[in-house]
């Protein structure tokens, strides 16, 4: 049975002012059989999650959603998810996320996702548009038990580029953490102030419209150099994209990639993610805006 509420408290609002614009997610995934179910959720607007579909292959897939949207200044969104032992989800959201323009605090959105032992973790959201003026703070922290594995994407546009914006934003502030056994792996900080550093200078993004990356984190799985070549190979057959892999010092590999165009950018993350799909979960991909 899945246990769910969009009830509120004093958890999930300091005040009735904030009402709409502190989010919580809560959700907990299990082991049934043959597949993985959400055991547990709940959630505040402006976070909202789908029901979950079971793949043949026992995954559990969903899509996380903010029905408001987009990101407004002052918001502060909170997404908690833990994946009991043996479990497989594979996450993404509907769409690009928008944060919109703001005159006062930035837009504050973190996750929390833990895994189980031997559970396995794709998180593959759709990339941030944010606008002009816009301010957003994120972060993500995945923290793996043992003998499990994470693919996660991330990644954001130089603005509303069909309307002319590029690096007009006011601030975007992204941290990504990996802690496998207690142990960090993995930490990368991105912080850009267009209006004091023009990320288009030479040695950033250039004349690219749009910044990807795409890590893996894996306990107890050796094949690294193998699959670091095998995205680099997929990279290539993208002419038009400029990335390349390496190694992590420790259980990983992380790829960044710059593309033109939010279908170039779609159309890479995919083929890196069926690469590794098949290479660390011997599976094969699927069309995550059907399954």
């Amino acid at each position: 049975m899945t246990l769910s509420s969009t009830g509120s408290d004093e958890s999930c609002y300091s005040s009735l002012r904030r009402v709409g614009r502190d989010g919580r997610l809560l959700l907990r995934f299990a082991r049934r059989g043959p597949g993985t179910v959400l055991a547990a959720s709940r959630f505040t607007l402006p976070l909202q999650a789908l029901e979950p579909v079971m793949l043949k292959d026992g995954t559990a897939y969903l899509m996380l959603l903010n029905p408001s949207g987009g990101l407004v200044g002052g918001d502060r969104l909170t997404t908690r998810i833990r994946l009991e032992p043996a479990t497989h989800v594979c996450l993404t959201t509907p769409s690009a996320t928008k944060v919109y323009r703001t005159v006062g605090d930035p837009a504050v959105q973190e996750t929390t996702i833990e895994l189980g032992a031997g559970a396995i973790l794709e998180y593959i959201p759709d990339h941030l548009i944010p606008h002009a003026g816009a301010a957003l703070r994120q972060v993500l922290r995945v923290e793996m038990g043992a003998a499990s594995r994470a693919i996660i994407a991330d990644g954001y546009a130089a603005g509303r580029v069909g309307r002319g914006e590029r690096w007009e934003f006011a601030q975007l502030d992204s941290l990504t953490t990996v802690a496998s056994g207690g142990r960090l792996v993995f930490f990368n900080r991105t912080k850009l102030t267009p209006a004091s550093v023009a990320p288009a200078g030479a040695g950033k993004a250039q004349e690219f419209n749009y910044v990807a990356s795409f890590l893996v984190v894996a306990d107890e799985w050796h094949e690294w150099e193998q699959l670091r070549c095998a995205l680099d190979e997929r990279l290539s057959a993208f002419p038009q994209v400029s990335g390349g892999a390496s190694l992590l010092a420790r259980s990983g590999c992380f790829a960044r990639y710059l593309t033109n165009t939010a279908h170039e950018l779609s159309q890479t993350t995919r083929a890196l993610w069926i690469t590794t799909r098949r290479l660390l979960l011997g599976l094969d991909g699927f069309d995550l805006r059907k399954a």
